[in-house]
């Protein structure tokens, strides 16, 4: 038996979740947030407006965005947003040991 969860944080609505931690890791691993977009199968405005938002309601910078397009264009992530989903992986992580430890306590017989 599995026991599903998410893990977001808010402040007046969902601030930082996985969806965002998953762009986020794209835009790392592509450069690009318009490639990470693609990469995802999701819509580039959704995929900013998710990024936009983070920003807003964390209070800091997320990405850094080259202007440029096909010339040279594209994004990468501030030292303060790896640090942040460093700290978010490592909480997402504690929490799921804490669940298998609970599950399989509780359904384990």
């Amino acid at each position: 038996m599995e026991i599903n969860y998410d893990i977001w944080f808010s402040n007046e609505g969902k601030v930082f979740d996985e969806k965002c931690f998953a762009i986020l890791q794209a835009v790392e691993e592509t450069g690009s947030l318009n490639k990470a977009a693609q990469e995802m199968n999701l819509p580039y405005c959704s995929v900013f407006r998710i990024v936009r938002r983070g920003e807003e309601k964390l209070g800091f910078t997320l990405l850094e965005r080259r202007r440029g397009g096909s010339r040279g264009g594209g994004s990468r992530l501030t030292p303060k947003a790896k640090e942040f989903m460093a700290r978010y992986k490592s909480f997402n992580d504690d929490v799921s040991e804490t669940v298998r430890h609970i599950r399989e306590g509780l359904f384990e017989l």
